[in-house]
């Protein structure tokens, strides 16, 4: 093994155990983050004219905000999901039109949006991140009023 595939597969046990310790808040910012660091692959790629790397890393973009949109709930009564899932769709269409384009513009409209929504994901406080279930929620209540 060479030093590059030491660090990879350092890099890959790194994410992987993050992953397996993270809270559901951290597990969206971190896809958030991917989004972004896929984002400069795609740019560098487009600069290089490399149109494989390219496509892999719009690809992939896409893939993380398709998986953001289905973490979505109540999109149809909720007023900020169902406004986060039009925003998501709008941005996996720009998506595909600068992978079409190697359009690095639209690539920076696209992670101009994202770095707006995990800032203020980002913002949430603390004791707000991570409500309880509903359960946990009926458990709480039926151990208060005792």
């Amino acid at each position: 093994m060479n030093n590059a595939q030491g660090s990879k597969a350092y890099q890959q046990i790194n994410i992987a155990s993050e992953v397996e310790n993270a809270s559901p808040h951290r597990l969206v910012s971190m896809l958030f983050e991917g989004a972004i660091r896929q984002l400069a692959i795609a740019k560098g790629a487009i600069e290089r004219q490399d149109t494989a790397s390219k496509g892999t890393a719009i690809s992939k973009t896409i893939a993380i905000i398709g998986e953001l949109e289905g973490s979505l709930q109540d999109k149809e009564t909720n007023e900020v999901s169902g406004n986060l899932s039009r925003l998501y769709d709008y941005m996996i269409r720009t998506l595909s039109q600068a992978n079409i384009d190697s359009s690095t513009e639209k690539l920076n409209e696209v992670g101009l949006l994202i770095i707006e929504i995990k800032s203020g994901w980002d913002a949430i406080p603390e004791d707000q991140r991570n409500p309880p279930r509903p359960a946990e929620a009926q458990a709480g209540s039926a151990a208060e009023g005792s």
